[in-house]
């Protein structure tokens, strides 16, 4: 029995993981395609229209069959909620709020090292600042109005600029919230403007959402909130956001092996990216690092440059801790990366400034994410430079802080299997550490 199936006993119509985080669900969860969802439920669970409709409740079964036909459609919040709760679909995949069923499920769990309650379950305020978010906005008597949109885009920004130092499931269960909150408001009556501004931050939140889910391994969920994103700024002809989702699911296909593909994205990226902007310096280095792991010598170069002469002239409009605000610690920490991955002996100098700069060096509790990939990066350029010693403290160090996320624990096995290929005595201790670290990794999705 899985997860969502245990907490929901009586509902009988729970799909299985393998239906939800199928690419075809989650596709048709992010358009909100209900006739395509109630097929999907229909040819792969083989629940007949009546069950379907009896699972919903206050539905024909001759209206399922309208819906799956694209003949009728489905409107009002209360029947999206009822689809999820019929099927053991998270809320925030159909924009309405959390389900009863979905709270207060993450587990926890302790560790010596901290590894496992920081990946691991928490106690999350998100509903609690939506609730603020509501209360205000009912106190202006509007329906949607600038103050609620204003204390979303700083929600938003708030949330962006914790990412390096949340865990990301806590910071995933916010994002999944504000998200749904703005889902609800997308059917209040609201100006174009409020409109469209609507959309720009909903366009934010799922790109987010979709950076948590890979960080968390979560490729099918990632690729949903990618669409939505992408499909929320074209419909407001935002160009940052375009861009960002490009260049994140470039990342995502890079950490999946696909180098040439990783390329390919961000360089379209680049090409939508307002010209100055983060976005365009991300991209710039994200394709880099693509040309890195395709041992493009050259076109690494060529990037590198780049990305140090347009980082130069960059001002910071966002505290630089802000994902989406690059900066120039950013900047030495991705050339750090890209020469580890080419194997430059001119990597070294790189992440030790980096980690010099990202610090607090001792204290593994308050590392940022940042800094434990940047250790890791400074272990392969030390392994390049034959200091082998110093490379398996150095990696240890980043494994035991518990900030490697599980999409960046192959950079870590990078170096576990260069240290065993050498037969380094530090071997054995570092492999353990970082089986710790998977180990701890594990939990229900």
């Amino acid at each position: 029995m899985d997860d969502r199936a245990a907490r929901r006993t009586g509902h009988s119509l729970t799909i299985p993981d393998a239906l939800l985080h199928s690419e075809a669900m989650q596709r048709a969860c992010a358009t909100r395609n209900f006739g395509e969802i109630l097929r999907l439920v229909n040819r792969r669970t083989g629940s007949s229209y009546a069950d379907i409709a009896a699972a919903i409740g206050k539905m024909s079964s001759s209206r399922v069959g309208d819906i799956i036909r694209g003949t009728r459609g489905v409107r009002g919040q209360g029947v999206i909620e009822r689809i999820c709760d019929a099927f053991g679909i998270p809320g925030d995949m159909l924009g309405v709020p959390p389900r009863d069923w979905e709270r207060g499920t993450l587990p926890r769990a302790a560790s010596r090292s901290g590894v496992e309650p920081w990946l691991g379950g928490f106690s999350g305020s998100g509903d609690d600042e939506v609730e603020a978010l509501e209360l205000a906005r009912r106190v202006q008597a509007s329906d949607v109005g600038g103050e609620t949109l204003r204390r979303l885009e700083r929600a938003f920004d708030e949330l962006a600029t914790a990412y390096p130092v949340t865990a990301p499931r806590e910071l995933l269960e916010r994002v999944r919230t504000h998200t749904a909150y703005v889902g609800h408001l997308l059917d209040a009556r609201a100006t174009l403007d409020e409109h469209r501004r609507l959309i720009v931050v909903g366009g934010w939140f799922s790109l987010l959402g979709a950076t948590l889910h890979i960080d968390l391994e979560q490729p099918g969920a990632a690729r949903a909130r990618l669409a939505t994103a992408l499909a929320a700024a074209r419909h407001a002809d935002h160009a940052e956001i375009e861009a960002w989702c490009y260049e994140t699911d470039a990342w995502r296909v890079l950490t999946a092996g696909d180098h040439a593909g990783a390329a390919e994205l961000a360089a379209r990226a680049r090409s939508v990216a307002p010209e100055g902007s983060s976005v365009a310096i991300q991209a710039t280095a994200q394709e880099g690092r693509a040309r890195a792991r395709l041992g493009e010598a050259q076109a690494t170069h060529r990037a590198i440059d780049s990305v140090q002469r347009l980082a130069a002239s960059l001002e910071l409009n966002l505290p630089p801790e802000h994902h989406y605000q690059y900066d120039p610690t950013k900047s030495l920490a991705w050339t750090a990366t890209t020469l580890a991955w080419l194997g430059d002996a001119a990597a070294e100098r790189h992440a030790r400034e980096a980690v010099a700069r990202l610090g607090p060096a001792d204290d593994l509790s308050r590392w940022p994410r940042r800094l434990a990939s940047a250790n890791i990066d400074l272990a392969l350029a030390l392994l390049i430079n034959d200091r082998l010693d110093e490379a398996c403290d150095v990696a240890q160090r980043a494994v035991l802080s518990g900030r490697v996320v599980p999409s960046n624990h192959w950079r870590a096995l990078e170096v576990v299997a260069a240290a065993e290929h050498r037969k380094l005595p530090e071997a054995r201790h570092l492999r353990e550490a970082y089986e710790h670290m998977r180990a701890a990794a594990i939990s229900p999705r």
